[in-house]
C-alpha cells in the first residue's frame, strides 16, 4: 500500500489569514522548533540512536552570550566542492567566563578550498578568535598552507582524527547532558545533524557536527587550553 505525504506551510494559506494574525505567529514562532514544524511544515525527526536530543538543545538555547575566555574557529574540510559532495563544516565556538561552551556561528557550506579558507579567516577576525582548528586527515599540510596563503598571521592548530567519530563525539554530547554547552542563536542544519546522526548507522559524514565537536573539545576537554578574558563586543 503506497503512502503519499503532502505538506503545506502556513504561508501557503497566507491569502486566507489576517495580516495581523500572521504577524503575531511570525513574532512568536519564527526561528523556533515549533515554527519550523507549524509555520514551515518541516517534519523534524530524531534518530533513535542519536547522541543528542532536541529537548537538550532547546534547553541549551541562550539569547545572550557572556564575555569569552577563548574563541576558536573549527574546520572539517570536505575533499570536494562538487554537487553532492560533503560540505565543509565551519563552526565558531567560545568558552564563556561562566564556564559554559557557546556555539556562536555556523558558517558551513559547499566551498572550494580558497572559499572555505576565506570564510574561516573572516570569522577568525570577526570573533577575535584565538586560533583556527583544522582536521587534517584528508587535507594534510595543505589545510594550514591554504589558510596561511590567505593570511600568514593566523594562529592555526592541526588536529588528527585518530579515534572514530563516536569516541570523539560522546564526551561532547556528555557536556550537553550536563548543561555545560549553550547555543547562542539557532542553527537548524547543525542541530538536525546532531539529532539525526547515528554513530553506527548509514548516512553522510556529519560535517557541521564534526567541526562543532573539534571546537568544543579544544575549548572544554583539552587540558592544555589556556583561557583569557575578552568581550564579544570589544
Amino acid at each position: 500500500q503506497a503512502t503519499k505525504v503532502v505538506r503545506a506551510s502556513t504561508f501557503d494559506n497566507a491569502g486566507n489569514l489576517a495580516t495581523s494574525f500572521l504577524g503575531r505567529l511570525m513574532r512568536r514562532y519564527e526561528g523556533t522548533r515549533i515554527g519550523r514544524q507549524e509555520l514551515h511544515a518541516e517534519f523534524l525527526e530524531e534518530a533513535e540512536g542519536a547522541l543528542w536530543k532536541r529537548a537538550e538543545i532547546e534547553a541549551a538555547r541562550a539569547e545572550h552570550a557572556p564575555a569569552m575566555r577563548r574563541v576558536v574557529v573549527a574546520i572539517d574540510p570536505a575533499v570536494s566542492s562538487e554537487a553532492g559532495a560533503d560540505e565543509t563544516g565551519i563552526i565558531v565556538a567560545g568558552l564563556g567566563e561562566d564556564g559554559h561552551g557557546y556555539i556562536l556561528a555556523d558558517l558551513s557550506g559547499r566551498y572550494r578550498p580558497d572559499q572555505w579558507a576565506k570564510q574561516a579567516i573572516a570569522a577568525y577576525h570577526a570573533f577575535r578568535a584565538d586560533r583556527i582548528i583544522g582536521e587534517v586527515n584528508n587535507g594534510g599540510e595543505l589545510i594550514g598552507a591554504t589558510l596561511r596563503t590567505n593570511d600568514p598571521n593566523i594562529a592555526f592548530k592541526a588536529v588528527h582524527a585518530s579515534r572514530g567519530k563516536r569516541l570523539r563525539a560522546e564526551p561532547v554530547a556528555a557536556l550537553y547532558e550536563q548543561g555545560r554547552v549553550r547555543h547562542h542563536g539557532r542553527f537548524p542544519q547543525l542541530e538536525d545533524q546532531m539529532t539525526n546522526w547515528e554513530p553506527n548507522g548509514p548516512g553522510p559524514s556529519p560535517d557541521r557536527l564534526d567541526a562543532a565537536v573539534w571546537a568544543l573539545t579544544e575549548l572544554m576537554l583539552d587540558a592544555a587550553a589556556t583561557p583569557r578574558l575578552r568581550s564579544l563586543g570589544d
